[in-house]
């Protein structure tokens, strides 16, 4: 069961404080314009030189097929923050026992993200349109949406794709939380959905989503290996309330 008022109070004042930690960083990396793009421009170089540069060609996949392109564009501008938000609500009232190891993985995971944006500030790949990329989500939402696609929103923050991580991070416990089998299948399909979206859309290389895959799991050893031995009783993981007494 929930914990009370002012244990609510306490989770929605570190989510409410990472987010400004966020914008303090965005003001940072703004003035990195150039750097970004020539980071942009080094992953395209990487990726090419392992024959795996493969976003253009899954961009144009889904422009030609209008379906996905509408469904990756709806998506990118709702999903993200709407389903780690009821996720995390849904968690907290319904399996309040998950709740705090999931939470110190976000937390773990927001460290991991800031440093990556100060220390490797990245342009998406729709700032390279001289790579055929387009950003779609302007194209059909209008300019402002790509902005207000996230609360998070840092045009230089493509390394690493916290979309990816945080999809990891709640589809991977919530496949371990609920009952029946097709939810856990859904799950499961919700992070490679939400790496598609991210590549057709021009808003990540597939690189920064590997690169966010890692983040959410280097976040849940983290949040295993050391929060979890400091208070087991609250933060350690499990599918189950504690007994009493044990």
């Amino acid at each position: 069961m929930p914990r009370g008022p002012f244990d609510l109070a306490r989770q929605w004042l570190l989510f409410a404080g990472a987010y400004y930690l966020y914008r303090l960083v965005r003001g940072l990396v703004d003035g990195h314009a150039n750097v970004a793009y020539q980071h942009a421009r080094d992953i395209v170089d990487l990726e090419r030189s392992v024959h795996l540069f493969i976003e253009q060609d899954v961009q144009q996949w889904a422009i030609q097929n209008s379906v996905f392109i509408h469904v990756a564009n709806w998506m990118y501008v709702n999903s993200h923050f709407l389903v780690t938000t009821t996720f995390l609500i849904w968690l907290y009232v319904a399996r309040n026992h998950a709740y705090y190891f999931v939470r110190n993985m976000f937390m773990v995971a927001m460290v991991f993200a800031l440093i990556g944006y100060v220390a490797f500030p990245t342009a998406p790949p729709r700032f390279l349109p001289e790579w055929g990329f387009q950003d779609t989500v302007a194209d059909f939402f209008g300019n402002t949406a790509s902005q207000t696609a996230s609360v998070l929103y840092n045009p230089y923050a493509a390394m690493p794709s916290m979309h990816v991580a945080f999809a990891l991070m709640i589809a991977v416990p919530a496949s371990q939380l609920v009952r029946h089998r097709w939810l856990k299948a859904l799950w499961l399909f919700y992070p490679l959905l939400v790496t598609f979206v991210v590549i057709s859309t021009g808003n990540h290389f597939w690189f920064d989503g590997a690169v966010g895959a890692a983040v959410a799991g280097c976040s849940a050893v983290i949040a295993k290996a050391a929060f979890a031995r400091v208070r087991p009783e609250a933060w350690a993981w499990r599918t189950a309330p504690a007994e009493a007494g044990a």
